[in-house]
């Protein structure tokens, strides 16, 4: 695949158009930073291999990219970053706080949040760019509504901010342009294999100083935030990952901090992207589909199929490394060998899901994806993203059947960053 430029006019394929390495059994692969790997694509390979507790997640944060890595990927206080003890400690604490009770409770208000965007968007009239009009609105209003974020006082959070502050801990910043700058695809997916983008580092030319200013602003309002929440909780979600935390004792404050900092950022881009982006794919190649979105369960199986099938970013594979021999099919894994797990080939695997993208939409899908990673590292927020996924699609076709894109797919700007890509603009019309 050719290497990826830090500008969002760049002519790009849309992301569920990108090729992907075939499944096949294990074999070596190099990464882009020179590092020896073994290359996992199958569907049942890569289940087996991210459950399996001989593999580990931990001291790989600086191996794989050619390049600078996000700090959300790179930070070892992340939760990506853990594997043992420490994770399970981390990761206990933060499931406390995703109850099903919790979850469900949240579940009419992000609804709601929902047909406000789709409700101000039909007021205003066409035409409309639905980034900015639907796209982004709608992951920032649930993101600051979960956090307790949306009020007024100190932990008041604008758009704005966010968005900078989501920039800094998910990419390098910005380069003499302003434009983001690209980066590895951590969280669903991680450094690419099979040789794509070996010059990514020459494309990272973020300001360090700038860059870090931003990621320590950030870092002294989340720990104020954690330090607020601890004094006087509440109902939002840091309140109750703090009190979480305290009660289960042995995790570290700047843990706890980083984790709510990259649910508040990662959670909020990674929305906006995933929507963004299936939104290209449905509007832009199946128009006919749009409409019959307006029936909720045919809505609720093509968001788990989008999701499933259009990856948030670029690269391909997430890293991991043995700590003792694996068998893997009919092969055998040394220990100590790094892996390069490709959940999106996974995704594809026609052993597994023949029918394929194209397919029909409201399909559910032979098998449970492997979207949000599987085993210890399965993503934390899946809920969220299917949630607003789900509520989004439906509620905007309902209102707007007839919405339509006014450019072709192959002329959109990609707006680039850490951990997705997505359209700089969509324009539509209804």
């Amino acid at each position: 695949m050719d290497s990826v430029a830090a500008d969002p006019r760049t002519t790009l394929p849309p992301l569920h158009r990108l090729p992907l390495t075939p499944a096949q059994p294990p074999h070596p692969t190099t990464l882009p930073d020179g590092t020896p790997a073994w290359l996992i694509t199958r569907y049942h390979d890569v289940r087996q291999v991210l459950g399996d507790p001989r593999v580990t997640r931990a001291d790989l944060h600086d191996v794989g990219t050619a390049g600078a890595t996000a700090d959300v990927a790179a930070n070892p206080a992340s939760l990506f970053n853990q594997d043992g003890p420490a994770h399970r400690r981390l990761r206990g604490t933060a499931q406390r706080a995703f109850t099903p009770r919790a979850i469900a409770g949240w579940q009419p208000w992000v609804a709601a949040a929902v047909q406000q965007s789709v409700d101000r968007l039909v007021a205003a009239g066409p035409p409309a760019d639905l980034v900015p009009a639907f796209a982004r609105p709608v992951p920032f209003a649930v993101t600051t509504r979960l956090m307790g974020l949306d009020g007024d006082g100190p932990d008041h959070l604008d758009e704005e901010r966010l968005h900078r502050w989501t920039l800094a801990l998910l990419a390098q910043g910005e380069d003499e342009g302003g434009n983001r700058s690209s980066n590895q695809n951590e969280g669903q997916n991680g450094s690419p294999a099979e040789g794509q983008a070996e010059d990514r580092g020459e494309e990272r030319r973020g300001t360090e100083t700038g860059h870090d200013d931003t990621l320590a602003e950030f870092g002294a309002f989340m720990g104020e935030l954690v330090a607020r929440r601890r004094r006087e909780p509440g109902d939002d979600l840091v309140s109750r990952l703090v009190r979480a935390a305290d009660q289960d004792g042995g995790v570290p404050e700047e843990s706890l901090v980083f984790l709510v900092a990259g649910l508040t950022a990662s959670g909020n881009e990674s929305v906006a992207g995933a929507l963004a982006n299936a939104l290209v794919y449905v509007l832009g190649e199946r128009p006919e589909h749009w409409p019959r979105l307006a029936d909720p369960a045919i809505a609720e199986r093509t968001a788990e199929r989008l999701l499933h099938y259009i990856p948030l970013g670029d690269d391909e594979a997430t890293i991991r490394r043995t700590t003792a021999p694996i068998e893997v099919g009919d092969v055998t894994i040394p220990a100590g060998s790094v892996v390069a797990v490709s959940l999106g080939s996974a995704n594809r695997d026609p052993a597994v899901h023949p029918e394929g993208l194209d397919a029909d939409l409201g399909l559910p899908l032979a098998a449970p994806t492997l979207a949000f990673s599987a085993g210890p590292h399965y993503c934390i927020g899946a809920w969220r993203v299917r949630l607003e996924m789900r509520e989004s699609l439906h509620r905007l076709a309902t209102a707007l059947p007839g919405l339509r894109l006014t450019v072709p797919v192959a002329d959109l700007a990609w707006q680039l960053g850490g951990t997705t890509r997505s359209p700089a603009r969509l324009p539509v019309d209804w």
